[in-house]
């Protein structure tokens, strides 16, 4: 992994992730845009999939348990050449192959349908423990949102990894503080996730999630760690890069005007050409 290069991929993907917004005029702008910096370093370096043969037994598998991200993810998959870029025009548009929350019968790349919170958490542990029982050189990663965290089922799940000593398995919690209905602390505070993370048995490390070189440096880490599955904490904003969703409370899902857009756009090709540079 040339960690060099990832700030540049990582400007790529959100410039590219606005676009596939600005086709629709309205989607899930706000957890989309706090996991760019993941997925540019889960997909330039780290996982090992073949695009050209998507369904490879071997390969690593991502699993976005918060699946209304699906517009970055679909932005990862096409900058990684798992299918046309021109695709990301049609984004949740009648008989589209993207639609608004990921799923793997319909799009090249995407390992496991999800978008009902906390189940990604089953699927992804039922992955690893699969690719454990199969003898497999491969990892799982899994794309969880503290919002999430208040879904029993997550705890569930991660006990279950903790007790087959999934090391194989690392978890990245986008702890941006919202969700749907609001901020996280009064909706259901998750206090000190980090901690419990620890407290169920998983090796935990937390790092700035807008900070490439920190998030592959944790990865890395991760996959040297044995006889525990990893979590690793993001600290993120919701919206991350986007002026008009940054600062709302209700970002989760939101319209745009064009001129908003064309706003978020041009600092975003800014961006870019910094660190083109």
């Amino acid at each position: 992994m040339n960690n060099q290069n990832l700030p540049l991929r990582a400007a790529e993907l959100r410039l590219e992730t606005l676009r596939v917004f600005e086709a629709r005029g309205f989607g899930h702008v706000g957890g989309a845009m706090s996991v760019v910096e993941t997925l540019a370093v889960l997909y330039n370096g780290v996982m090992r999939v073949r695009p050209e043969q998507p369904d490879w037994p071997e390969r690593d598998r991502l699993v976005c348990s918060k699946g209304h991200a699906g517009p970055a993810v679909y932005a990862a998959l096409a900058a990684r050449g798992f299918f046309d870029r021109e695709l990301l025009k049609t984004l949740n548009r009648p008989g589209t192959t993207l639609p608004s929350h990921c799923d793997m019968n319909k799009t090249p790349g995407v390992d496991m349908t999800t978008g009902s919170l906390g189940q990604g958490v089953s699927t992804a542990v039922g992955l690893a423990l699969g690719q454990k029982l199969s003898g497999q050189d491969a990892r799982t990663y899994l794309i969880i949102g503290d919002g999430e965290c208040d879904e029993g089922q997550v705890w569930e799940g991660l006990m279950l990894a903790a007790h087959k000593k999934l090391d194989n398995l690392t978890v990245f919690c986008d702890k941006n503080g919202q969700q749907l209905d609001g901020y996280v602390k009064n909706v259901l505070d998750t206090g000190d996730l980090a901690g419990k993370f620890r407290a169920f048995g998983f090796f935990t490390q937390s790092v700035d999630g807008h900070d490439t070189a920190a998030i592959a440096k944790a990865v890395e880490t991760a996959a040297a760690h044995k006889g525990e599955p990893s979590m690793i904490v993001l600290n993120t904003k919701k919206g991350y890069g986007c002026a008009f969703a940054e600062d709302q409370e209700f970002n989760h899902h939101i319209a745009f005007t064009p001129e908003q857009m064309n706003g978020a756009l041009a600092a975003a090709q800014k961006r870019l050409e910094e660190v083109s540079a």
